[in-house]
């Protein structure tokens, strides 16, 4: 055990240097930028007790990095899918497409569809629903399920409107996608490609950005970009410096403003007490969410932020698995803005500073720990595959074990897998998680995905197998039960 955790922490370390090696934003002291670290330090201790998780997280102050880090086995070497938060990268493309006069955002959106995409017959609605309304999510309704089909930009146009464009707000990642594919009408380009010269090159993001496409071969737009922490951070800082990068401006401070305040708001009639401790009622830009304390935010599933804070002349990124999001951004609040003082520099506080570098370079997910004296040594098995709902054989799912010198190989139908023994190894899989969106064709031009595999004994006919997807929030925990009847797995 002593081991394993010294090897992870030397890992975790030997990444950092890494880290900082390949960095390309400016690097700094927190108290030379007016922060304290011992207030850094409270915020990462405040992650590890909240029962949440986070992968990543990078503090821009002055627009210099003031802290960051990674938990193992995530490190800066994985880009990891933002989920929502791929919806403001998609609104800075109408940006800049704005901004190049390729359209405007009162455009009507059957404007930019032949008659072959388009319904026999367009409703009123339909007719008027423009660019602006798919921006600010007041398209008339949700159209979730469009991503099931194999022709989502005619089956959303076909979908009847529940609503008047432009009068509710109704949260619609297909809205978005429609975003991407106007683009792709206008440009000739996937937003991807559009976006590589414009914005990508500028800020120096790193050059193997993805994004999932759709049947069509659409960049999803709502979802689906695979980016790394610190691309995450330079949009973020983009957007705080109101469009400028390197003295240049990319992309027109006009811009910025009107996607940045609230052209709409989730809930009119929200009180005073939701108004105060909610940060999904502050109001809606361009694919951008307002927050409390006069900021505004990216915003992704299970904790995928960019909060970019003008008073403080600050950027948050995070990549995370956690549930509660709203809890998530009150570890912000709680203790990384206090943290962040109008006197600048702070006087030197070289203990906290070192305690602070500690902890960062230390940050670890615990692979999973035997919980048994009698772990038990090599073995093979085939497994029955039991569903949790129905408790019900699933012969469509097959699965076989094999442990070899305390590593662990779970074939799952063509699937193979690798895990080690309390320790994390690395492996690839083109089967994607459970948890990414149902969509159709969304990964066939993704290279196989980057998996960390780990098992633990948890009684001595128990095993604990954990897959961490490296570049999603996602983990996947098979349970293989030894006992008279044979082995059985549960997911």
């Amino acid at each position: 055990m002593k081991n394993t955790l010294i090897s992870l922490i030397c890992i975790a370390m030997l990444c950092a240097c890494n880290t900082k090696a390949a960095a390309s934003l400016p690097r700094s002291v927190p108290e030379k930028e007016g922060v304290s670290s011992a207030g850094i330090l409270k915020f990462v201790e405040a992650v590890e007790q909240s029962g949440g998780e986070f992968h990543s997280f990078v503090v821009l102050r002055h627009g210099k990095v003031i802290a960051e880090s990674w938990w193992n086995p995530y490190h800066r070497d994985f880009k990891q899918t933002v989920y929502s938060t791929s919806k403001t990268f998609t609104s800075t493309a109408i940006g800049f497409a704005v901004s190049e006069n390729l359209l405007s955002v009162e455009d009507k959106v059957v404007s930019f569809f032949p008659k072959e995409f388009l319904p026999d017959t367009i409703s009123p609605y339909l007719a008027q629903l423009r660019i602006k309304d798919l921006l600010v999510m007041s398209a008339g309704d949700e159209r979730h399920s469009v991503r099931m089909t194999d022709e989502w930009v005619k089956t959303f146009l076909a979908t009847p409107i529940a609503f008047e464009p432009g009068t509710k707000f109704s949260y619609n990642s297909m809205a978005t996608f429609m975003l991407s594919a106007i683009m792709q009408q206008v440009t000739g380009q996937r937003l991807l490609d559009y976006l590589k010269p414009r914005l990508f090159r500028p800020l120096e993001m790193s050059p193997d950005i993805d994004w999932e496409v759709s049947p069509e071969g659409i960049n999803t737009g709502g979802w689906g970009i695979r980016v790394r922490i610190e691309d995450m951070a330079k949009l973020g800082q983009l957007y705080l410096q109101k469009g400028r990068w390197n003295g240049k401006q990319i992309l027109p401070e006009a811009w910025i403003a009107e996607a940045t305040k609230a052209h709409i708001r989730q809930k009119p009639d929200a009180g005073a007490e939701e108004l105060a401790t909610s940060d999904w009622v502050q109001g809606y830009g361009y694919q951008i969410w307002r927050c409390r304390h006069n900021g505004f935010r990216a915003d992704g599933a299970f904790g995928q932020f960019i909060i970019v804070l003008p008073q403080q002349d600050a950027v948050v990124a995070i990549q995370a698995n956690y549930g509660n999001m709203q809890k998530e951004i009150n570890l912000v609040w709680d203790h990384l803005l206090p943290a962040m003082q109008s006197k600048n520099p702070l006087p030197d506080d070289k203990m906290a500073l070192e305690k602070l570098q500690n902890k960062l370079n230390s940050l670890t997910i615990l692979p999973p720990q035997n919980k048994t004296a009698n772990v038990p040594g090599n073995l093979e098995r085939d497994c029955r595959f039991l569903r949790s709902k129905n408790n019900l054989s699933d012969p469509s799912e097959k699965y076989s074990i094999k442990i070899v010198n305390d590593t662990c190989f779970l074939a799952f139908n063509d699937y193979p897998f690798i895990f080690g023994n309390e320790k994390w190894l690395r492996g690839e899989t083109t089967k994607p998680p459970y948890n990414l969106l149902p969509s159709k064709g969304c990964f066939r031009e993704f290279p196989p995905f980057n998996v960390f595999g780990a098992y633990a004994w948890e009684n001595d006919s128990t095993l604990i197998m954990s897959l961490r997807y490296i570049e999603t929030p996602h983990t996947e925990k098979f349970i293989c039960t030894f006992g008279e009847n044979g082995a059985v797995i549960t997911r």
